[in-house]
């Protein structure tokens, strides 16, 4: 028996499929059997719900360039902050920790007031950026680029997120 023809926005399911075939063998075209209606959609199911899985957005993973993104976020974190903020604490100012609760509390819960406090510095907090200003609110190490304290605020939003789970010590 094989399907000779689907009918597309049939409302009538037991219609929708025509076989060929019947026990007089070459007789007329014969309404599916609801057995092998169920055959038929027990065959689709698995792929079509493997492919909605597939393509599902709560299941896709990181792309590679947001990984290594996140990768050198975390390791300027280690060169750059950690001294200070190990596991998104504060040794210096309690109150203003990295994560979210602090940073909602003190204005600085989106990427761009993360970037801008580590560019500029804030309170006790020294500047990272390379035209930091005024030189007393800056830090005296190095400098790091726009595109590196753009990383580093990406990687402190998303550790934010997720409640600062473990860095793991990556050779830097």
């Amino acid at each position: 028996m094989e399907i000779v023809s689907a009918v597309s926005g049939c409302s009538n399911t037991a219609r929708c499929f025509l076989v060929k075939g019947n026990a007089n063998q070459g007789g007329p075209p014969l309404k599916l059997k609801q057995v092998g209606r169920v055959k038929l959609f027990k065959n689709l199911a698995p792929p079509l719900i493997a492919a909605f899985v597939a393509l599902s957005p709560i299941c896709s993973t990181p792309a590679l360039a947001q990984t290594v993104d996140i990768q050198r976020g975390a390791t300027l974190f280690r060169q750059a902050c950690i001294g200070c903020h190990d596991g998104g604490g504060n040794i210096i100012q309690p109150g203003a920790t990295l994560f979210t609760k602090d940073l909602q509390r003190n204005g600085v819960d989106t990427e761009e007031e993360i970037y801008r406090v580590t560019y500029f510095g804030k309170g006790r907090m020294p500047g990272f950026g390379e035209s930091c200003t005024p030189r007393g609110q800056c830090t005296f190490g190095p400098r790091l680029k726009e595109d590196e304290i753009k990383l580093l605020a990406e990687f402190v939003k998303l550790q934010a997120d997720q409640g600062w789970p473990n860095i793991a010590s990556n050779d830097d």
